[in-house]
């Protein structure tokens, strides 16, 4: 049963990957399978065949049982320890061993709602300076939840949210906007978002800093070491990696050096990736001579009427061409060319095209992204397959990136169609083979039910010997408990016995006579006491001697509680002018002693009072 509950769990993680685009196969199967059980009860499904029914029937259940998987547990400056030791120590190292316009690349991996890649820009603002910072960083955060990633680009948080940040933090970079947090926005530029799967997903190259905090602890060891190959590929030469406090890499030493154990702070070791030059790109395209000029109309005019969406960007991310396809299908016009393309929403929209960008121009090779689904309001969805060709002179400098939007809808869905009708067929011959195999079965299932019965037979007898070894043993342990039970009950005679005994002792010392602690506190007060003073000992335990409202004068009487206390052996004695509990004036005697505990250590002082006059 156990087998088939794991190979129906499998099932389910494949059709994840394979319909969905989300590949869960590398994770630990007793923290996921926890997980999916959990959202199972929460929806009303018993069985991982019966769950996957529903997912495939509509995506609505899929939505939930993802944020379910994905547990986005973030915060500002989590491990305050932590990120002091990157503000101190890290990030001054970085800056100091790069030059003063070199760019810095930061990657936030599995950065949630964005938190820590806010932090990284407060810390790096704050390090650098505004103005060098607009121009020097960039931070890549990326996570493959979608819903995360849209909270993320907002960036605005509530009160409890920014409870972390420190108050000159988030007096500098917040605005506080209808009772919310706004993280600036022309800091907020610097921080690129985009979906990115650690375990399939191309990383981002030549990385300075990439923080990947407690996203490793989820994946299996095999998953965890490719994993940490694609990180260790990232990493620029010398770049630092800082992960979270519940992951290690005692066991991947040879490629990454501890900068603080403790903290999970380690730098990239040298050699590993160490010949890469660093990214420089070109800022424009090829000049053509002025002969060419009709040609290049020509090619205006093909590139402008081709059916296929496309649009063009310079090396600085800046638009240069869109074709009229492109226009049509995503809104765009003429006015758009010049702008940042991160500032049009085809940046992220249909699909999150930044991080893949960035990855055509640091690799000079061609990225495909193939289907990537749009539901446009008031319209069918659409399929995409988008190739991003970055555009390389001859000696392979970058000049720019193209962007082409292949309308793949009408190939999916008879692709659909294609798969619909080759499962059917596969499923209607597994059924005839499986009703083969079932009459095949039943007769030896008949054979083996009387070996069953004759093995059951045996089963139960030896049972009934255990459950009569068993009755016998819970009997010697009763027998065992009374006896327990007597002795303590005996105990707890004797103990009420010592303490009556002591009471009636300590109420039969004539003289008045009370204990205090090193604290001035009332250990003990005698019945004498009470004659003498009007007060009982229910009202002056644990209260300090010098609070109670007697007319004992305390002047006289504190040196030789403090000589108590600071000498053991030594013993004082006062006499002093006191108002009895009636009200009459009284001189009384009192001798102050040190007050031994058994092992010989002063855990207070003893006061004996006596009215002599």
């Amino acid at each position: 049963m156990e087998g088939t509950t794991d190979e129906a769990f499998e099932a389910l993680l494949r059709y994840m990957r394979d319909t969905r685009g989300f590949d869960f196969t590398g994770y630990k199967r007793a923290s996921l399978m926890r997980r999916v059980r959990h959202r199972m009860d929460q929806a009303g499904y018993g069985t991982f065949e019966e769950y996957l029914d529903v997912l495939q029937a509509g995506s609505d259940e899929f939505a939930a049982l993802f944020n379910t998987i994905l547990i986005n547990v973030t915060a500002f400056f989590r491990d305050p320890e932590a990120w002091e030791f990157v503000s101190a120590e890290v990030i001054p190292r970085m800056l100091a061993e790069r030059g003063p316009d070199d760019p810095i690349r930061v990657w936030s991996a599995g950065c949630a709602s964005g938190q820590e890649a806010y932090s990284l820009a407060m810390l790096l603002a704050e390090a650098l300076g505004p103005d060098a910072f607009r121009q020097r960083i960039k931070i890549y955060a990326t996570d493959v939840d979608e819903e995360a990633l849209a909270d993320a680009r907002v960036a605005t948080y509530d009160a409890k949210a920014v409870e972390s940040v420190p108050p000159e933090l988030l007096a500098r970079y917040f605005e506080h906007v209808n009772g919310r947090y706004a993280f600036h926005k022309d800091l907020r530029r610097a921080v690129i978002f985009g979906r990115n799967d650690l375990v399939k997903d191309a990383p981002i190259s030549r990385v300075d800093l990439l923080v990947c905090r407690n996203t490793l602890m989820y994946l299996n060891a095999e998953t965890q070491r490719n994993v940490l190959s694609r990180l260790h590929f990232a990493l620029a030469p010398q770049g630092t990696l800082f992960l979270g406090h519940a992951e290690m890499l005692l066991s991947h030493s040879d490629r990454f050096a501890p900068l603080s154990l403790k903290n999970r702070i380690f730098r990239k070791v040298a050699g590993g990736q160490g010949g890469v030059d660093r990214y420089d790109p070109a800022a424009a395209f090829y000049e053509h001579g002025a002969d060419l000029s009709g040609l290049m109309t020509v090619r205006d005019l093909a590139f402008r009427a081709s059916p296929v969406a496309q649009i063009v960007i310079t090396g600085e991310d800046t638009v240069a061409m869109i074709n009229q396809q492109a226009e049509s299908v995503f809104g765009l016009s003429a006015r758009d060319i010049g702008r940042l393309l991160r500032d049009l929403e085809v940046s992220y929209r249909p699909v999150e095209l930044r991080a893949y960008l960035e990855q055509a121009k640091v690799e000079r090779r061609a990225t495909r992204i193939p289907d990537v689904k749009w539901q446009r309001q008031g319209a069918e969805t659409g399929w995409f397959e988008i190739h991003v060709n970055p555009l390389v002179d001859a000696e392979n400098g970058l000049l720019g990136v193209s962007i082409v939007f292949f309308d793949v809808t009408a190939t999916r869905a008879l692709l659909d169609k294609v798969v619909h009708t080759n499962r059917q067929l596969e499923a209607a011959y597994e059924e005839l083979q499986s009703t083969n195999e079932e009459l095949e079965t039943t007769n030896e299932e008949l054979q083996s039910t009387v070996e069953e019965l004759e093995t059951t037979n045996e089963e139960l007898q030896s049972t009934n010997e255990e459950l009569e070894t068993m009755n016998e043993e819970l009997q010697a342990t009763n027998d065992e408990l009374h006896a327990i039970n007597d002795a303590l009950r005996e105990r707890s005679v004797e103990l009420d016995d010592a303490k009556n005994f002591l009471g009636s002792l300590i109420n039969s010392v004539r003289p008045g006579m009370v204990v205090v602690d090193r604290e001035m506190r009332v250990v003990v007060w005698n019945r004498a006491c009470e004659d003498l003073w009007g007060l009982r000992a229910d009202e002056t335990t644990g209260t300090r001697l010098t609070e109670l409202d007697i007319g004992l004068p305390l002047d006289g009487v504190r040196p030789l509680i403090g000589n108590a206390f600071v000498d053991p052996d030594a013993s004082g004695e006062t006499v002093v002018d006191a108002v009895t509990r009636r009200g009459r004036a009284a001189r009384v005697r009192v001798v102050c002693t040190s007050f031994r505990s058994a092992d010989g250590t002063v855990g207070g002082a003893l006061l004996l009072m006596e009215v002599v006059g």
